[in-house]
């Protein structure tokens, strides 16, 4: 599961990410618009890893980033920034496609070895909600070998045999691909359940940090 605390950050996320973003050939531009967001967990509990879908120019994009309590070595080129979390202290966040943790977890994803994470939200120790995702995650084809990873930077605008797709409320497209010998099938990872209360849901994805 992702555990998740009732904290706030600051700066936020799309603060943090907007400037990211506008230094990026396919950043977009214009307002950003939170979509949903998805979690892996790290098997060692050390890296928090999530993936934000943001609606910007019309196009969905996927920032798939990771949370870190001390900076990643020699990753400084794949830092998005700093942001102060009010439980958990400053949080170094990287893109994904610059963390082994996170690049790890989805060539699992993508063998069919790792579902997405459960929300789980603590207010200090206390578990008090099991929260509904706002994204579901779909493996297509997944492979039978550890594939080499490609993260979609524009939702769909990725390719590979087997294909790790988001759907959310009102849209779908693929997140990650790989390529590798596979067994064609197509399974739901993680919670498959309708996602409800999408909009109190959303309203404080912004405002929270995993450990």
């Amino acid at each position: 599961m992702a555990i998740i605390h009732r904290a706030t950050l600051t700066p936020t996320k799309l603060e943090l990410v907007q400037p990211w973003l506008g230094r990026q050939p396919w950043g977009g531009s214009g307002e950003l618009e939170l979509v949903g967001s998805y979690r892996f967990d790290d098997p060692d509990g050390e890296v928090g890893i999530e993936a934000m879908l943001i609606r910007r120019g019309g196009e969905v994009l996927h920032v798939p980033m990771t949370y870190r309590a001390a900076p990643l070595h020699e990753a400084q080129e794949h830092l998005i920034g700093t942001t102060q979390h009010s439980v958990l202290g400053e949080r170094s966040v990287y893109a994904a496609a610059g963390d082994p943790v996170a690049l790890a977890c989805y060539a699992r994803a993508l063998a069919g070895e790792q579902d997405q994470a459960v929300y789980e939200v603590y207010d200090g120790d206390t578990l008090v909600e099991v929260r509904d995702q706002t994204v579901r995650l779909t493996m297509e084809s997944p492979t039978t070998s550890t594939p080499e990873v490609q993260l979609a930077h524009v939702v769909d605008n990725v390719e590979g045999t087997h294909r790790l797709v988001a759907t959310w409320e009102g849209g779908s497209g693929a997140v990650a691909a790989g390529s590798a010998a596979y067994v064609h099938t197509s399974t739901t990872i993680g919670l498959t359940g309708d996602v409800a209360n999408i909009g109190e849901v959303l309203e404080v994805l912004d405002h929270e940090d995993d450990v």
